[in-house]
Formats: structure tokens, sequence, C-alpha cells
């Protein structure tokens, strides 16, 4: 027994030795760490970017080429290793890494430094680095910084599909550009997720189509989800972008067709939102017929009514144009009644409701 107990009170000693006095950490007890715990994480397209990491701080002392020695291989932080996750394959300073958590290590040098994409991400600072782990390294140029007291990484230069992952310490700041290829990514997203519940809806495919449409990527594939959503159930919206999937394409008379379908299961505050847009358009007839056929689809709905004001408005038929407003207003959302204020005091100061001031 009392072998077994000396033994423990060595072991413990043995750890206690490789823990520097004056840090009070303890490799037993959750105690307040001098180099304190941060995560950093970035989106770009749909991939998720996590880097986790210490913050050492300067404390008035010289960290680069003393500190942090220059040409050896550094953790990148403190304590345990750093480390980065990528939800899926991204680009690296232009060069490909596979989805995965990598430990983060650093090479500095006063004019270039090599960052290293280790498959070890469970050390415990770099004792135990091997360069055969290594998945990937590139080399980037470092930076003049502001002053930072704790080590810090960051997302800077966000784009559409890339973001730079800095690390600032001290007055240095070193940029790592990852870059993802989000068309090809999200598309093969897209078609695992309309193999889900979402396939047995039209607003799923509908969606889908509208993101490549947006995109201008790949319109063959958007025009496959989008009739797949009509044959779904057959909507003012995805016939709406049906036809203008069918004009990006370049099919100007099945787009024209497509339209029409639309306008015909359109309901009154469809048409009179679209009637809006082309009046921005400056095609202000067509806007027209669109609010005549709200009109007649239902004379007592209230967008309706605004559709109707605004044609006696053209007209300077004001008086008429009022009524239909203030009639609209009586009938109208409550949360929708303040919108038609401005209409009421344009008309009744007899001026156009179709002109803007």
């Amino acid at each position: 027994m009392f072998r077994r107990f000396a033994f423990a009170l060595l072991s413990i000693a043995t750890i206690s030795f490789w823990i520097p006095a004056a840090c009070a950490q303890s490799a037993l007890l959750d105690l307040p760490r001098d180099s304190q715990h941060s995560r950093v994480e970035q989106t770009i397209g749909i991939t998720e970017v996590t880097i986790n990491y210490h913050r050492p701080l300067v404390k008035g002392r010289t960290i680069w080429g003393k500190v942090v020695p220059y040409g050896e291989v550094w953790r990148a932080g403190a304590n345990e290793n750093t480390t980065i996750t990528f939800t899926d394959p991204v680009s690296v300073e232009g060069k490909q890494l596979a989805a995965g958590t990598y430990g983060l290590f650093m090479i500095p040098n006063q004019d270039e430094w090599t960052v290293i994409f280790s498959n070890i991400h469970t050390a415990w600072g770099a004792f135990t680095y091997k360069q055969a782990d290594d998945a990937l390294r590139v080399s980037v140029k470092p930076q003049a910084s502001d002053m930072h007291e704790a080590l810090s990484y960051d997302f800077d230069g966000v784009e559409p599909d890339s973001a730079v992952a800095t690390l600032r310490w001290e007055k240095i700041a070193v940029p790592v550009k990852i870059s993802v290829n989000v068309h090809d990514l999200v598309q093969a997203s897209l078609h695992n997720q309309l193999q889900g519940l979402g396939q047995y809806t039209w607003e799923a495919w509908d969606d889908a189509a509208n993101y490549l449409l947006a995109q201008k990527y790949d319109l063959d594939e958007a025009l496959k989800y989008e009739n797949n959503s009509v044959q779904t159930e057959k909507r003012y919206d995805n016939l709406m972008t049906k036809s203008k999937i069918l004009d990006a394409l370049g099919r100007k008379d099945d787009a024209t067709v497509a339209q029409t379908q639309a306008l015909e299961v359109a309901s009154p505050i469809q048409l009179y939102g679209y009637g809006r847009q082309l009046q921005r358009d400056g095609k202000q007839d067509q806007a027209f017929d669109l609010y005549r056929k709200a009109l007649k689809k239902d004379p007592n709905d209230w967008v309706a009514l605004v559709g109707s004001a605004r044609i006696h408005s053209a007209q300077g038929d004001f008086d008429t144009a009022l009524k239909e407003v203030q009639l609209s207003q009586a009938g109208a959302p409550d949360n929708q009644k303040v919108f038609l204020d401005p209409l009421i005091k344009k008309l009744q100061a007899r001026q156009d409701i179709n002109k803007a001031n």
C-alpha cells in the first residue's frame, strides 16, 4: 500500500515538474490558463471553416526571433495543437486540401512563412511534430500589423467563394487565403437534399432552381428543377421562375408561354406585385393590364383596388383614385394600412401616385 501511494506522489511530482509554477496551471485541475482558449468560424458558401486555438500574450517580450524562433516549427498558438477544420474540400493558397481537421503549424521567417497542415491534430505543442505527417505546406508573406497583445485569428477579405484566415500577434499579420468551389459543392448538396422530404414540395425544387438562376450556373439543371416544381404543384412562383430560366437560355417564345401560364394562376397581390415591377421598368401600359386583370379576379381585393387607383390617377381622375385607396385601406391587413397613407396624401394633393416625388 505504501509503495503504491509513494509511486502516485512521485508521478504527480513528475507531471508538475513540466508545468511552470508562474503559470498557475495544473495537469489535474481545471484552472484559468495564461493563454486562453478561443475559436473562430467562417462560412464560405456552405463550407464551414473553424480555427480552434489558444491565445498567448506578448507581456513585453520580444516575440519573433526570440519567444518564437525563426526557422523552427511553431504550434501557431499555445498549449494543445492549434487546429483548423474544413467541412468540405478547399484550396489553400491555390493548393488542394481535403475536408477534415488538421493540426496547424507554422515556420516563421522574416520574409516568408511556411504554413503547415498536419494530419496529426491531437498533439501538445510542436514537440512531436513530424514532416511525414504533413497533408499540405504553403508559403505566405508576413505583413506589418497594429499591435495585438493577444494572439488572434480572424477571417478577412470575405468573398462569396473565399476568405483570408489571418494570424495576428504583436505587430505581425500572416494571411492565408482559403478558397472553395462553391458552385460544385452547392450543386452536389442540392442533389442530396432533393432526395429527402424536400423532393415532395414545390418550394424546394423552386429554391434550387432560383439559386442556379441567380448564379447563372447550369441553367439546364435549373430548368429540370423548375419543371419538377411545376409538376409537383403549379404555382405563379415556379412558373415565373421557369419563364426567367427559359429567357436566360434564349428560349424567348417558351419563356412567354410560361409567363402567360403564371399570370393565369396569379393572385391579385401577385399580379399587382409584378405590375409594380413593370412600372419600375418603364412598362406602365403592361402594368395597367395586370391591374385590370387583378380587379377582374376580385373587385373587392384591397390590393386590386390600389391597382385600379393607379390607373385612375394616371388618367387624372384623382377623386376616384382617392376613394379606391381609402376603400383599400379599410380592407387591408392592419400591418399594411400604414403603407397606404402616403398614397392618400398625394391624391388629396391631386398628385399622380405613379410618379416619384
